[in-house]
């Protein structure tokens, strides 16, 4: 995949009007294999002040998602069917950073372990998402929307 071409996907899974930019997600590094992103532990807090639980599944699922998506390739899409995550501690400051490494990558799924660590290299939450792979709606992008700003589902 061409600079260019990889660019436009990290703005589809991390631009403007993003859950994920929102979050302060950063994407550091993609490839099919390996996807890095961190995200500000600042307003993504739960009550209590440390990392909600939910902003970590938002993280493991966009390192995820768009590694799946340069697994498909550029004519098909990805839908994310199963994510499930580990808490194991928390933390009230700084950056996360989340590792997604590609477990499998078939025509039809893959997974991926995502690790999300701390500043100091401590394990914050163990995460692991599948996707499937589709090929994608005529007249849509690759995400299955119109455009950004569509939220409609595909089919309805």
């Amino acid at each position: 995949m061409d600079q260019r071409a990889l660019d436009a996907l990290v703005a589809t899974a991390a631009g403007e009007g993003t859950l994920a930019h929102r979050m302060g997600i950063t994407i550091v590094s993609a490839t099919a294999a390996e996807v890095v992103a961190t995200m500000p532990v600042s307003g993504n807090t739960q009550p209590y002040g440390v990392l909600h639980g939910g902003a970590s599944c938002v993280l493991a699922e966009t390192a995820g998602s768009l590694g799946a998506a340069l697994h498909a390739g550029a004519d098909r899409m990805v839908l994310g069917i199963e994510i499930n995550a580990t808490h194991h501690r928390g933390i009230r400051d700084g950056e996360v950073t989340a590792v997604a490494t590609r477990t499998h990558g078939g025509r039809t799924v893959v997974s991926y372990d995502i690790v999300i660590i701390d500043a100091a290299g401590r394990r914050v939450c163990t995460s692991r998402l599948s996707c499937l792979i589709r090929d994608q709606v005529s007249g849509r992008g690759g995400n299955g929307a119109d455009h950004p700003g569509d939220q409609r589902v595909i089919g309805s």
